[in-house]
Formats: structure tokens, sequence, C-alpha cells
């Protein structure tokens, strides 16, 4: 069972973290390759966002059921387990917020601007809101990363 429960987890923390690594370098290649169609290079980043927003709100609550039954199974203690819970917890709060508060306001922004944030005024307060929630979502995912960094080098102190 605990062979079991720790390939679980480190399968859940394994896809989730590979995948927030691997994002940013396809939106870089996406939007280099098809610099002159910006709005395009943002729909299929913006697709593939929601795609890693759902991986990783699974991957998370899937490592965080792992955890919890960690405990009962011998196959962690409590007290070891508590700082990586809380982080998953934050991470999934964190995704959760950016998949259905940030890009649904990025969405209306874009629609309200005609369907193409790039064809607005860089003036335009649309634009402005739209470069302000851009960048909160860039913030989001990096702190995500990190925290699941972390949550990574805590998990294998735990199990050691």
């Amino acid at each position: 069972m605990k062979t079991t429960l720790n390939t679980i987890l480190w399968l859940a923390l394994i896809v989730w973290m590979g995948a927030e690594i691997f994002f940013p370098i396809v939106a870089a290649v996406t939007f280099k390759t098809l610099t002159p169609d910006t709005h395009t290079a943002g729909t299929i980043v913006g697709s593939l966002l929601r795609i890693l927003h759902g991986m990783g709100l699974v991957c998370g609550l899937v490592a965080l059921a792992v955890l919890a039954l960690g405990p009962m199974t011998g196959t962690f203690t409590s007290q070891r387990i508590l700082a990586p819970m809380v982080l998953l917890v934050a991470m999934i709060a964190a995704t959760a917020y950016s998949q259905y508060g940030i890009i649904p306001a990025m969405d209306r922004d874009k629609i309200a601007a005609g369907g193409a944030i790039n064809t607005a005024e860089p003036e335009n307060p649309l634009t402005v809101h739209f470069n302000k929630l851009h960048k909160l979502s860039r913030w989001v995912e990096e702190g995500v990363l990190l925290m699941g960094l972390v949550t990574v080098v805590l998990v294998a102190k735990s199990s050691s």
C-alpha cells in the first residue's frame, strides 16, 4: 500500500510540475512561431493554459488525498505532511483563481475590445486591464511552480 500511495503521489506531482515547467517553453515557441499573429498565438496559449489548469487541479486533489491517507497507512507522519498539504491547498486555490477568475476576466476584455486585444489601442482601458490581468496570471503561475517545487522537496524529505 505504501508503494502504491507513494507512486500515485509522485506521479501527480511530476505531471503537474512537469507541465508547469514546460508550459512557458510552449508559450514562447508559440508566440515566436506566430509572431505577426499574436491573437492566434494567445488563443492557442490560452487553450493550453486551461488544459494545464485542469491537469493541475486533478493532480493537486490526488496528491492532497494521498497525503491525507498517508498517516492512516503509515506512509507519512502527520507532522511531516502538514506543510506539503498547506502548499498543495494554496496551489489548488491559486490555480482555481486563475482558471475561474483571471482567464474569464481576460476573455471578457478581449470580447469587449472586439475579439482581439492586440487590435485595441494600448491606452484603451480594456487593453490596460487585460495586460494587468496577464501580468497577474504570470505571477500566479510562477507562484504555483515555486510552491510546487518546495512541495516536492518537502515530500522527498518526509519520505526519507
